[in-house]
């Protein structure tokens, strides 16, 4: 685990981000916070095209949690089954729909703990609703920002909330709304897990990681 950055380091980093890329956003397809919720639910263990594939003809035909529920579960399974885990995934969105028509006015809610008590929602699923729908700075880490903030020092922790709380407190708030999505993109694109492409990094010359390869 890397040390953790100074402020001017992290401050030059994502500059160099949001020069390369100023409004990044999510790749998962969605028309609004309840296909949103369920795009990030499916997407847990699958890859963001992959749940696009999916969704492409799912979401015409339930974009709302009582269209959800009037499809049926066996009528979704049709639709997400080329997903991991879909039939678990399918119980869980179903199950999410039933709560938010009978609890929430078949609203999606915005606190993340409404979200978290929701079936198949975890804090990271939370996060990226909270982030992306609602433009609020939550950070929902992944693997791909586990590995970059650990490996670069931009947000080192032992685990997944530690490096959430670590780029809540050491980022510049006014990169905040989209440094999630900064870090993503760059772990998922540049700094992979096998194999990073350190000689067209952008911060390559900012990163701690010792094994570069150049």
């Amino acid at each position: 685990m890397a040390r953790q950055l100074p402020y001017q380091t992290l401050r030059e980093i994502f500059t160099r981000f949001q020069d390369a890329e100023p409004a990044p956003e999510g790749e998962l397809d969605h028309t609004n916070a309840y296909t949103l919720l369920v795009a990030v639910a499916l997407s847990a263990q699958a890859t963001d095209v992959g749940v696009n594939r999916a969704t492409k003809d799912l979401f015409p035909v339930a974009d709302t949690p009582q269209k959800m529920l009037d499809l049926g579960e066996e009528r979704l399974i049709e639709h997400i089954k080329t997903i991991g885990l879909y039939r678990n995934k399918a119980k869980n969105v179903m199950k999410m729909a039933k709560i938010l028509v009978e609890d929430y006015g078949g609203e999606v809610p915005n606190s993340r703990a409404a979200l978290e008590s929701l079936p198949g929602v975890g804090r990271k699923t939370a996060n990226v609703v909270l982030n992306m729908w609602w433009r609020f700075p939550a950070q929902a880490v992944d693997t791909h920002i586990f590995r970059l903030g650990n490996r670069a020092g931009i947000a080192p922790g032992r685990d997944v909330v530690a490096v959430e709380r670590a780029i809540e407190d050491n980022i510049p708030v006014d990169f905040q709304l989209h440094a999630h999505h900064w870090m993503i993109l760059h772990g998922r694109y540049v700094c992979t897990a096998r194999k990073p492409k350190c000689g067209t990094c952008l911060i390559r010359d900012l990163c701690e990681f010792e094994e570069k390869v150049l």
